[in-house]
Parts: structure tokens; C-alpha cells; sequence
């Protein structure tokens, strides 16, 4: 949860759920979880992975399960801006601002 908190301050329109990051829109919805490796070989300083879910929503309100992505860089300024960028290219509105 780590770094979703970080993330939280790059995408002030974001709300944190204490679970998730969320951006909410009458059109979209787009969700950032966060996943750590269960796999106790590996070293610990490996990053969280960041899963981006991107959901439409239909004219009668319903969301309809889209696509997601993961993204696992170490830093977060690269991180925020891929995120950035993916979003930006999946529906066109910019996340830094209120999806419209």
C-alpha cells in the first residue's frame, strides 16, 4: 500500500480507498491496486506491482469489466508517468485532471 499512498500525491483527483486508488468518472472508472510477490526466494527490494483496471460504463449505469495492465518500475516518478500515459491513451482524459 506503500506506494499507492505515494501515488496518491502525483494524482490529486485520485481517491484512496485504503485498498485502491480510484478515479471515477459518469464515463470511467480506473482502479490502481497494488500486489506484492509472494515469492519469499526472490529479494525483498523488488517493487510492488501496480494493476491498472480500466472499466466503461454503459448508458444504464452498469460497469462493464474492462482490460488492465501491470507495471512494475522502481521509480516512481516513471511509474506515475506510464500509468499516466496508459490511461491517457486507453480513454483519452488525462489523470492528472477530472476524467471526463
Amino acid at each position: 500500500m506503500e506506494t499507492l499512498k505515494l501515488l496518491c500525491d502525483y494524482f490529486p483527483t485520485a481517491v484512496f480507498t485504503g485498498k485502491c486508488l480510484v478515479f471515477i468518472s459518469e464515463d470511467w472508472r480506473v482502479e490502481l491496486t497494488e500486489h506484492k510477490d509472494s515469492d519469499f526466494s526472490k529479494a525483498g527490494d523488488e517493487p510492488s506491482v501496480i494493476r491498472v483496471r480500466i472499466s466503461k460504463r454503459t448508458l444504464d449505469g452498469e460497469l462493464i469489466g474492462g482490460h488492465y495492465e501491470d507495471f512494475q518500475l522502481a521509480s516512481l516518478g516513471k511509474l506515475a508517468e506510464q500509468i499516466e500515459k496508459y490511461v491517457q491513451q486507453a480513454i483519452g482524459a488525462n489523470l492528472r485532471e477530472n476524467i471526463e
